[in-house]
């Protein structure tokens, strides 16, 4: 899933969706280690998935507390 599909979902959506992942690439990796992965490429995938919900995440966060980028920088 894009990060622009994900930005349209809501906090308890990207919260449940990141659980779903998180199990997901258990039963991947599970499955890797016992030589039943047909497609390792799956575990790679769920990663990034769930780097992707957790960065949509952490913009919620930030937005939440209102923390810009520039805060704190010097010129």
């Amino acid at each position: 899933m894009r990060a622009k599909e994900l930005r349209e979902r809501s906090v308890e959506d990207l919260v449940n969706l990141h659980n779903e992942a998180r199990d997901n690439l258990f039963q991947a990796r599970i499955k890797n280690a016992t030589h039943q992965l047909d497609n390792t490429a799956t575990i790679k995938i769920a990663r990034r998935e769930i780097a992707r919900i957790n960065t949509v995440l952490a913009e919620r966060s930030s937005e939440a507390t209102g923390v810009s980028d520039t805060e704190g920088q010097e010129e």
